[in-house]
This record gives C-alpha cells, structure tokens and sequence, in this order.
C-alpha cells in the first residue's frame, strides 16, 4: 500500500494535525509526517515532493496557517494528489489560510478541506489510495455504516425524549 505524507508548516499545527493522523492510523494506512516550511525549509520541502512518488507516497496532505503556501509549494514539485489543510490562525482566524489553499493557478491543482479539516483531508486521501485497493474501500464504506447508525440511534433518543 501507497503511504500518505503528512506534512505542516509549523509544530503549532500539529494538535489539529494529529487528527489526521489518527484517522491514517484508524484505517492502517501508512504514513509519515515532517514539518517544513514553504518559507522556512523551502529546499527541504521541494525535495519530499520531487521524491515523494520514488519514496512510496499516493498522496501528500499539507497543513499551514496564514500565507498557507505549504500545500501549493508541494504541489508545484510533485504530480502526487495534495490535499491542503487551511489552518485557524492569525487576525483572520483562518480565512486567509483557506483563500491561499484554495485559490491555486490553474494547472497546479490542491484538493482544498475546510479549515482546521484534518479527519475529511485523512479520509480523502484514504479513497484516493481505496481507488485500487478493495479492502479500504470497505473500510470506508464500513465507517459510513457506523457514522449512520451514530446519528439514527441520536435521532431515535431526540425522538424518544422531544416528541410527543
């Protein structure tokens, strides 16, 4: 199975970070997860993409705050799937991190979630690799079951308590 790169801008994102992770782990995909800056360790960051496809990578989620050039920097250097993670910070609390991750030249794609969205940026790297692999599909397809029956079994006790 294809891993997954995980990587942020800074350690500071690492708690909203940490739950893609745990999604990754959850489902048992492998992964590795690196702090590098677009701004910071540009060389550094331009190198994990241009060997990320070498190295064993299916996909790269890429985490950062603010300017938010991480995600666009990796995807400018790979022809790997990124996912950004437009991170809550600064004055704008995370509507300039969207607005860099999302609006991408055309030609240098960024799958885009919603800001501080780790688990949907695990999950849609986990149905890039499901794509050809029958036993994440399944996987997948298990959660949603579970996530149904979540939310049916909290409609049945709203129901039970609220209506009359």
């Amino acid at each position: 199975m294809k891993k997954i790169g995980v990587m942020m801008g800074s350690d500071s994102d690492l708690p909203v970070v940490k739950k893609a992770i745990d999604t990754l782990k959850e489902f048992g995909v492998p992964y590795e997860v690196h702090i590098y800056s677009a701004h910071r360790t540009p060389v550094q960051a331009k190198e994990f993409a241009e060997n990320a496809r070498a190295n064993g990578f299916g996909a790269i989620i890429c985490a950062a705050g603010m300017a938010a050039h991480l995600a666009g920097a990796i995807a400018a250097n790979t022809t790997l799937p990124v996912i950004g993670i437009p991170m809550r910070s600064g004055a704008l609390d995370g509507v300039d991190a969207l607005y860099s991750t999302v609006m991408m030249p055309s030609g240098i794609p960024v799958a885009t979630v919603a800001v501080d969205g780790a688990v949907n940026a695990a999950l849609l790297s986990i149905e890039m690799l499901a794509i050809e692999d029958e036993g994440l599909a399944q996987k997948l397809l298990d959660k949603r079951i579970a996530d149904t029956k979540k939310v049916l079994d909290k409609n049945a006790a709203a129901e039970a308590e609220f209506n009359v």
